[in-house]
């Protein structure tokens, strides 16, 4: 059986935080529509999800594909102007290097656009830390666990020595869909609560957690605090 131990990360919420400038490609491409977008909080609940399954959780009668396309651009006309904002969440380089350090390779998950993904990659410099990237592009959306899937083929790991890190439930069903370690974290955009209901083995409130959380679950620890690294 593969030793190869894999730790797949979610983008959006869980090592970047684009919380505002996808609330204002939301509002901008609902509004285009003639709809009104919800206030952030009620809307950051679909983040995770693929647009058009976003867009149907927004406006159920719609025609979601439209809405998708026009968010995209709106999305696209932020980053040319600037104001666009995918700054990484504090400690994160220095996770993603302290996994690789203890021998985990590492992969993406996320209900973005290959297109997004790569300018997130390229403007942090974190290409060269993974070696599967899976988005919405070629994947039903989470929880479905087809990125989940491929990522592990992709890897050569198994789903016992594989951990999702993510900050939403949708990344948490997924996780278990796949039957991989559900390792939440709570600086993202869906609440301790969500993460429960989702299904996390276990749930940081720090990113230098994540690592000692995501080892605790390869060795058997099913339940972790959230706000430190041990067993209940």
């Amino acid at each position: 059986m593969s030793a190869v131990k894999l730790a797949i990360f979610d983008c959006d919420g869980t090592l970047v935080d684009s919380g505002a400038t996808i609330h204002d490609a939301l509002d901008s491409a609902l509004r285009h529509h003639g709809y009104c977008c919800p206030p952030r909080k009620e809307a950051q609940k679909v983040i995770g999800l693929s647009l058009v399954e976003a867009m149907r959780a927004l406006v159920p009668d719609a025609d979601h594909e439209a809405l998708a396309e026009t968010y995209k651009q709106a999305f696209v006309d932020l980053r040319a102007s600037g104001a666009a904002g995918e700054d990484p969440y504090d400690g994160i380089g220095d996770l993603l290097t302290a996994f690789e350090n203890e021998g985990w390779l590492l992969g993406v998950a996320t209900g973005k656009s290959m297109r997004g993904l790569d300018h997130v990659l390229d403007q942090h410099g974190w290409r060269e830390h993974f070696v599967t990237l899976q988005t919405a592009d070629h994947h039903p959306s989470k929880p479905n666990p087809s990125m989940i899937a491929q990522a592990l083929r992709d890897a050569g790991a198994e789903p016992r020595n594989t951990v999702m890190i993510g900050d939403t439930g949708h990344d948490m069903r997924m996780a278990r869909n796949a039957n991989v370690g559900a390792i939440g974290v709570m600086w993202g955009y869906h609440e301790h609560e969500e993460l429960d209901e989702g299904g996390a083995h276990a749930i940081a409130g720090r990113a230098a957690d994540v690592l000692t959380l995501s080892q605790a679950y390869l060795k058997g620890a099913w339940r972790v605090r959230a706000d430190a690294p041990r067993m209940l």
